[in-house]
């Protein structure tokens, strides 16, 4: 919380923040789990070993840490306790805290307190930190956000995603929620866990587990990649906050899990790149897809370790240098991950490693980008020649081929692109075909609507390819799908079992003869990690029979 005494009550710049956050729409709240129950403690429930601070403050209380100010007490500035010789970096935090004020709620400045991370400890000033915050109050206004203490000032109101750009101001680039529906999911005057995870400039805070604020720091000057961790008392009215199960987890590089390296070495590793925030609600859900897939993965093959990256390209492409297969699942054309990164993926995939390309991340510009893809996975959504409607496609008949193992005919609306430029006959697998109605070409002519060769294959009853794949001669792998736009197809079990099999078809990998299994996904693994708010409007009834309906036609 901010040193100046009065700066919670009405600062202009805080109101108009707060102002925008209460404009946007309803959200359901984004659920994570915090650091792993084994993670080791940071407070033996007994002592303050191992931390430092005013000890007129602070002390020990009913196994928690306390700090505590009174009308006779106070203490005149912001006051820490910091962890002695603690480096935060990249990693999973969470604590429970307990927040007390003698106020009435709503009646003037509420106490306020914090964890901070990345942190430092300003000079000349003992106990007195700097830098990143996540933010408790008693009150009903900053629990959740992400602020910057003696450091550029609030960076996410509750409810926000933002950039912090060059200028060390945050803009606003999306919601988590309503921030007042937020508050309702944290508990006064009693215990919530508040879980930070940070990941490069990625910042997520979270309470009770529902996801509050949301921040990149993209201010090359000013933002920090390390620190120490301390939690605060407030100036201001009597209060008392508590602290316990101080619980961290030291996270590995981008997009890595706590696989041993013993048995990484064993095993077959899956990068996916997920596409940053676009469309309507549950759709284009790139982020929320691929963790379903990794999660799919690792949890029954042995033999694969999937990890995922944030946001398109990785902000450290090593990650992808021992890579057995990428996987883009992201909007493509010329804002594709790969197109401005042709000669570097180009030099993965002569090493023989596998792709796999999800829905938009099929469309590549005309020219080098197309001719790239058409090498590596065999065929792509080829501006003024491909097509882009939504229908109802059945498929009828698979063919035999390690991708559809396990996979029986299913029928599922999607936007299911055709017409696809390919390699020559021979080259490619067809591994999904249909023959799509008349309806779908509509609409007037267009760069993806519509063209005179599509409407004469049509007419001609040729069927059209939506899921392909390839076997290059440099020894690897690639598979196309051109559905995937509707989240909710991701809980067809026959569509989600044919694209894990491709997956780990294009890593090399075994694919069992009934397919890679994995258990049956509800409306709320499904709804879990979106980016968009969920509409008022929206019915998990009907997700739920259309997930019923699904499993009645393939007898599970």
């Amino acid at each position: 919380m901010p040193c100046r005494p009065n700066s919670r009550l009405s600062p202009p710049s805080a109101l108009l923040a707060l102002a925008i956050v209460l404009s946007i729409c309803l959200a359901l709240p984004h659920r994570a789990s915090s650091a792993e129950p084994d993670s080791p403690s940071l407070f033996d429930g007994q002592t303050l070993q191992g931390w430092t601070g005013n000890p007129e403050f602070w002390h020990v209380e009913d196994g928690t840490i306390t700090g505590e100010t009174t009308a006779e007490h106070p203490t005149r500035g912001n006051t820490f306790l910091i962890k002695e010789g603690f480096n935060t970096k990249d990693f999973e935090f969470s604590v429970e805290y307990k927040i007390r004020s003698g106020r009435t709620p709503g009646k003037g400045f509420q106490p306020n307190s914090g964890v901070q991370y990345r942190s430092w400890e300003m000079p000349g000033k003992r106990w007195v930190c700097a830098g990143y915050q996540a933010d408790i109050d008693a009150g009903d206004t900053y629990s959740g956000s992400i602020y910057g203490e003696n450091f550029r000032g609030l960076l996410a109101v509750r409810g926000q995603k933002t950039v912090i750009e060059s200028n060390h101001k945050p803009r606003i680039v999306g919601s988590v929620g309503d921030p007042k529906e937020l508050q309702t999911h944290i508990k006064k005057d009693d215990w919530n866990t508040y879980q930070i995870t940070v990941r490069g400039f990625h910042f997520e805070q979270r309470i009770n587990g529902v996801l509050m604020a949301v921040c990149d720091d993209d201010d090359k000057e000013m933002r920090r990649s390390d620190g120490i961790l301390a939690l605060q008392l407030h100036a201001g009215p009597p209060m008392k906050v508590q602290f316990r199960n101080l619980k961290y987890k030291e996270l590995k590089p981008e997009g890595s899990t706590s696989t041993s390296e013993q048995n990484r070495q064993h095993q077959k590793k899956i990068v996916f790149i997920a596409g940053k925030r676009s469309h309507g609600y549950a759709e284009h859900e790139h982020r929320a897809g691929c963790l379903l897939l990794a999660k799919a993965l690792n949890e029954n093959v042995p033999d694969i370790h999937a990890v995922v990256v944030e946001n398109g390209w990785p902000k450290d492409p090593s990650i992808l240098d021992d890579a057995d297969c990428v996987v883009v699942y992201a909007d493509g054309g010329g804002g594709h991950p790969l197109v401005k990164h042709l000669d570097e993926f180009d030099k993965l995939m002569k090493r023989g490693v596998g792709l796999v390309c999800l829905h938009y991340a099929v469309e590549v510009p005309n020219g080098r980008p197309g001719e790239e893809m058409e090498q590596w996975t065999g065929g792509y959504f080829a501006p003024d020649w491909s097509v882009n409607p939504h229908w109802t496609a059945s498929y009828k008949s698979l063919p035999q081929h390690a991708v559809t193992r396990g996979v029986h005919p299913f029928t599922i609306n999607d936007e299911w692109y055709y017409h696809m430029r390919f390699l020559p006959q021979g080259n490619v697998t067809p591994i999904l075909t249909d023959l799509p109605p008349q309806s779908t070409l509509s609409r007037p002519d267009g760069t993806h609507s519509g063209n005179p060769a599509v409407r004469e294959a049509i007419a001609k009853g040729e069927p059209q390819t939506m899921a392909w794949a390839r076997e290059r001669p440099d020894g690897g792998r690639g598979f196309g799908l051109s559905g995937g736009h509707v989240h909710w197809n991701w809980g067809n079990d026959n569509f989600r079992k044919l694209v894990l099999n491709a997956i780990v078809w294009a890593a090399h990998g075994d694919v069992p003869a009934n397919g890679i299994g994995s258990r049956p996904l509800s409306v709320k693994d499904l709804e879990a990690n979106q980016d968009k708010p969920q509409p008022p409007d929206f019915n998990p009834a009907r997700i739920q029979a259309l997930l019923d309906q699904w499993r009645a036609e393939s007898g599970s």
